[in-house]
């Protein structure tokens, strides 16, 4: 046995025998402490995968969804579910002028939307200086170019011809007789009775009587007296009673040092208790716009005179009032305030009969006691490669398929009660740079934590390329939820990963042509079918074009179109190359005819949007009526999807003649080509990042975008792939996410964001940071439910046999025509 001293190197000795035992000791204690360090990393993931696995999960987010029913049936009911209401009288601010209603979405309206609801309307304001300031901002919504040039205490008079609609504002800074004559006339006259009346009063009163009690009891006695005739005249026309906003005592002028806060909160409890008193047969005749009041206790500290507000402020009860008057008439999308939710239409209803069916076709079947054990298949809707248990898998029985149609429908519902029933609430976004980039440091960290070692160490491998799809999908979602197209730099580096994903469809479909050579009509109608699977039935559920959801039309054209290219006589595969080089030409000239036919479309946009005008092809790439979105999809990216075939193309004859070193640990290339390569890859990164920082407007970095977007792709490639570390591992949480990424981008449009991608769904109330949590939980075992009910439909509705599965074809074929006639002899369509 070793003894210490013995232990020593001799040269330690001469130095006194400390120095190095101790490096040795530390050595030994920090090797330890690693070991013990990556054990309990390894243990803790491996707990958490063995308590929180996707079947729990999604256990969890469905006893969730039926818990959050429940409470917002019950808040609406016992709470007040009047999204009118909360308008007028709740809300918050986001910042910079951006007011959030609690609950709802407020619509920008612009001035063609607002002379389109109030056309031949009268809107009368009556009131003093503070009504005036609001009658002005309402005004300019309607003609932005109003100016402020009235005299103050006079009457003033906004007519627009053309619409015939008047907006008038009469001074009555009191709420006294002179009030009550005006409003008793309008129930008299009904030629002068106007259709919208918006009255407020108080400051003069306080001033005037220096803020006496009976000022106040006399105010309270007018008001009564005022609220009997516009309880009649609100049988025909809005009436709101602006609430008293609060005053900045510090710069009120001396004059106006008696109207202090605690004032006007006495005005405003006996204007509530007043025209509260005033309600009968269970129906609010004046409606009470405090939404004003509350964004003004934010804001009144930047008044100039400590008594009128700041116009942000009165831009916001002017747009409150806006949508009060015109959502339930115009419905905006993104306006769900004081709306009314449209009826299911008869397909509506239809699909909702299909899902019934099932579920009635699924109990008989197990009542029968029809079992079987199923498998399920893992895809990868790109190269649509399976993969697939080791031993031998039973057939699904009959009753499997209804069994996924009955989760079908029950998702459906959840998407349906989400964005199309008023169950929910809803919000709009606002950009702020923390909320963007705080989530991505989150994922980042997530991701570092559960790296993996790859299976092999190839180029693009598929664990690399799931996880490569993965992080571009969270990156996009996160996008897409904080509002961040608001900012170029973030909205440029985001197209790059769209531009990404198209790059990927080209690289993954080529390369399972040019290596397996399947052109047989069962890979195509596969993909087909899980590509559009899901945006089918939400088109028929959520009663939205196929276009809207733009990105699937997008990679369903494109991998139809590198079909053609790879079928088209003559076939040419890996194979036939290595008999004889000639052919590399033949492929060559393929995707050069694809490059022409792009660049012909591409610089003929007259012809493109001719050619997809046309019907039945119209239907499926109109939006609104036109093709116009189409046309800006399409030529963003347009050629990322030939940049990743010519890529795979490269990458493959490289591979072949083993110019490529792909073991695990070692470098892509010689040493000298892979430091060029991988310092050409980062000046790259930086160059691209400050030319899209440095980009005034979108339309500017967009004509330059599909011609850049390869550099950055390719740059991350070699980056990623280049040293033999980066390539032998991986991040399995961007994996798995990789893996559901076509869901998740498509499921985001209803289920978590909201008003067709122009809100956020709110299932926690009051709790923006809680909420994002509990509906992104829900959100994705969503997602993954989804992809394997698509899966195993996938498995029943395309046979393998050809003559069966035309059949099918010709069917599907049938319905659709019938269905595009009878849309086309509808009328109005």
């Amino acid at each position: 046995m070793e003894t210490e001293e013995e232990a020593v190197p001799h040269e330690s000795k001469r130095t006194g025998g400390a120095a190095l035992p101790l490096l040795d000791y530390t050595a030994a204690c920090c090797h330890g402490g690693a070991k013990m360090a990556v054990l309990a990393y390894s243990l803790g993931k491996r707990e958490i995968n063995q308590h929180f696995t996707i079947k729990n999960a999604k256990l969890i987010s469905l006893a969730a969804v039926l818990l959050l029913l429940l409470f917002h049936t019950a808040l609406r009911h016992y709470g007040g579910g009047d999204s009118c209401e909360w308008l007028l009288s709740k809300g918050r601010y986001l910042g910079e002028n951006v007011w959030q209603p609690y609950g709802c979405m407020m619509h920008k309206y612009k001035s063609n939307d607002a002379i389109t609801c109030l056309s031949e309307k009268r809107v009368v304001f009556a009131g003093d200086s503070r009504i005036r300031q609001l009658f002005y901002s309402f005004v300019k919504i309607i003609k932005p170019e109003m100016t402020e040039d009235g005299n103050k205490h006079e009457d003033i008079f906004f007519q627009d011809q053309k619409s015939s609609l008047n907006v008038d504002f009469l001074w009555y800074p009191e709420a006294n007789n002179s009030m009550k004559d005006r409003v008793m006339s309008w129930t008299h006259e009904a030629a002068a009775k106007p259709d919208v009346v918006i009255l407020g009063a108080a400051t003069w009163s306080i001033k005037l009587h220096s803020g006496s009690s009976e000022t106040l009891q006399q105010y309270r006695a007018n008001l009564t007296a005022i609220a009997v005739h516009l309880d009649k005249l609100a049988e025909h026309a809005e009436i709101y009673w602006v609430l008293q906003d609060p005053v900045y005592e510090d710069t009120l002028s001396e004059n106006r040092k008696m109207i202090t806060n605690q004032q006007l909160d006495l005005y405003n409890q006996a204007a509530t208790e007043v025209l509260n008193s005033s309600k009968y047969s269970g129906r609010s005749r004046v409606k009470l716009l405090a939404a004003a009041r509350q964004a003004a206790l934010e804001t009144i500290v930047n008044s100039d005179d400590g008594l009128h507000l700041p116009e942000g402020t009165r831009n916001v009860g002017a747009m409150v009032l806006m949508n009060s008057l015109c959502n339930k008439l115009l419905r905006p999308i993104d306006g769900s305030c004081c709306q009314t939710i449209s009826p299911p239409n008869l397909i509506q209803k239809l699909s909702a009969c299909f899902f019934l069916g099932a579920v009635v076709v699924f109990v008989v079947l197990h009542a029968l006691g029809c079992n079987r054990h199923r498998w399920h298949a893992t895809p990868d809707v790109e190269s649509l490669e399976e993969k697939k248990p080791t031993t031998a898998a039973a057939p699904l029985g009959p009753k499997a398929p209804f069994q996924a149609l009955c989760r079908m429908g029950v998702i459906m519902l959840y998407f349906y009660l989400c964005d199309r029933a008023d169950v929910f609430m809803k919000e709009q976004k606002f950009y702020t740079h923390s909320a963007f980039f705080i989530p991505l440091i989150y994922i980042l960290v997530l991701g570092v934590f559960y790296s993996e070692n790859t299976k092999e160490a190839k180029l693009l491998n598929r664990e690399q390329t799931d996880e490569w799809k993965g992080w571009m999908q969270l990156v996009i979602l996160i996008y897409h939820v904080s509002g961040a197209s608001a900012f170029v730099p973030v909205y440029m580096h985001v197209r790059v990963l769209v531009a990404a994903y198209l790059f990927q469809t080209g690289y993954g479909h080529f390369s399972f042509f040019w290596l397996k050579g399947d052109f047989g009509l069962y890979r195509v109608c596969q993909v087909l079918f899980r590509l559009n699977f899901l945006v089918v039935v939400l088109c028929i559920v959520m009663d939205r074009p196929y276009q809207f959801y733009y990105f699937v039309p997008l990679v369903t054209f494109w991998f139809v179109l590198i079909y053609a290219t790879m079928a088209i006589w003559p076939q040419i595969l890996q194979k036939k190359t290595n008999s004889s080089g000639i052919w590399y030409f033949g492929i060559l000239a393929k995707l050069l005819g694809l490059l022409l036919i792009i660049c012909f479309f591409a610089f003929s946009k007259s012809l493109f949007m001719s050619v997809f005008s046309v019907w039945p092809v119209s239907k499926l790439f109109e939006l609104n009526g036109s093709v116009h979105e189409w046309w800006f999809r399409w030529q963003l990216d347009r050629f990322a999807v030939i940049h990743g075939m010519v890529f795979a193309f490269i990458y493959l004859v490289l591979q072949k003649r083993q110019v490529l070193s792909e073991g695990k640990g070692e470098a892509l290339f010689p040493a000298k080509i892979s430091n060029l390569l991988l310092f050409s890859s980062v000046v790259s990164f930086i160059t691209y990042s400050i030319w899209a920082s440095s980009c005034k407007t979108k339309t500017e970095c967009n004509e330059m975008h599909p011609y850049i977007s390869v550099v950055q792709i390719l740059a991350f490639i070699l980056i990623r792939n280049i040293p033999g570390y980066a390539r032998s591992v991986y991040s399995s949480f961007f994996s798995w996410f990789g893996k559901i990424s076509l869901e998740l981008f498509i499921c985001q449009y209803h289920i978590w964001l909201a008003a067709d991608t122009k809100g956020i769904l709110v299932l926690i109330p009051g709790n923006p940071s809680l909420n994002i949590l509990v509906s992104t939980f829900i959100f994705v075992c969503v997602a993954h439910e989804v992809s394997v009910i698509t899966n195993d439909l996938a498995q029943v509705v395309i046979p393998k046999d050809n003559m069966a599965l035309l059949k099918r074809l010709g069917a599907m074929g049938f319905v659709s025509l019938l269905v595009l006639m009878s849309q086309l002899l509808t009328p109005g369509t």
